[in-house]
């Protein structure tokens, strides 16, 4: 083979070599274009998604519940053990209420909000002696605490009194508030008194029972008791069935 021979098939497998190469990407491109998702793919993919987004809901909404009346619990506890340290420390007697929730009021309807906390300090009036002095209830609150959302003061057919016995008998369902075996509140109101104990107006130390829960889910239930001659605030967590420290 002379040297012209060589050149020339030199070229030929260079030119061959090009058009192979310039051939690979239209290749590689058109491949790229058939990779994705069909519609069809997608609104499966879609519907797996929400299946099971819809499944954790489900398994996660009796925890949130339990964790709002756990909440709840906490509030109206902390609240009132509040109330009787104030008491003891300002000398002063702290009125305990429990509004409805209504608008123009000072617990207003927020979200699915249906009672509050209420406290208010009774001011101490003086007298032309020889007359004692006397105490007037302020003319507004110094707190008020909404009761957290879904929760509700109310009591489940079947639910047993707490440990501490204060009602006497399983509560009257939906009744929540009870002081002694008595369904609501005292006419007189509720106090704690500046040496800690809990009293109707009459400063007469009282028993008291508050029973919370979410409407028709008993094992949302929870209690607070105030035991009227020293003021200790407990607070018992239940089924609707039992009860539990």
């Amino acid at each position: 083979m002379d040297g012209d021979s060589q050149v020339n098939f030199e070229e030929f497998s260079v030119n061959n070599r090009q058009v192979s190469a310039g051939s690979s990407p239209t290749g590689i491109a058109f491949r790229k274009a058939e990779i994705g998702f069909s519609v069809v793919e997608l609104m499966v993919v879609t519907l797996i998604v929400f299946i099971v987004a819809g499944m954790a809901v489900l398994q996660l909404q009796p925890a949130w519940q339990q964790l709002q009346a756990n909440a709840a619990m906490d509030e109206v506890k902390s609240t009132l053990r509040q109330a009787r340290e104030t008491a003891i420390s300002q000398r002063r007697t702290i009125v305990v209420s429990f509004p409805t929730a209504a608008t123009g009021t000072v617990c207003p309807p927020a979200g699915n909000v249906s009672y509050c906390i209420e406290l208010t300090q009774m001011n101490v009036v003086a007298a032309v002696p020889p007359a004692p002095p006397t105490q007037v209830i302020a003319p507004a609150p110094f707190l008020v605490i909404p009761l957290e959302e879904n929760v509700q003061f109310l009591t489940y057919v079947g639910e047993p009194d707490t440990p501490d016995g204060f009602v006497g008998n399983p509560p009257a369902a939906p009744n929540g508030l009870y002081y002694g075996s008595n369904i609501g509140v005292p006419t007189s109101g509720l106090q704690f008194q500046s040496d800690g104990t809990f009293t109707n107006g009459n400063v007469n130390p009282i028993n008291f029972t508050i029973f919370l829960g979410e409407p028709k889910i008993p094992t949302t239930a929870r209690a607070i008791t105030i035991l009227g001659n020293t003021g200790k605030v407990t607070a018992y967590g239940g089924t609707g069935k039992a009860w539990f420290d």
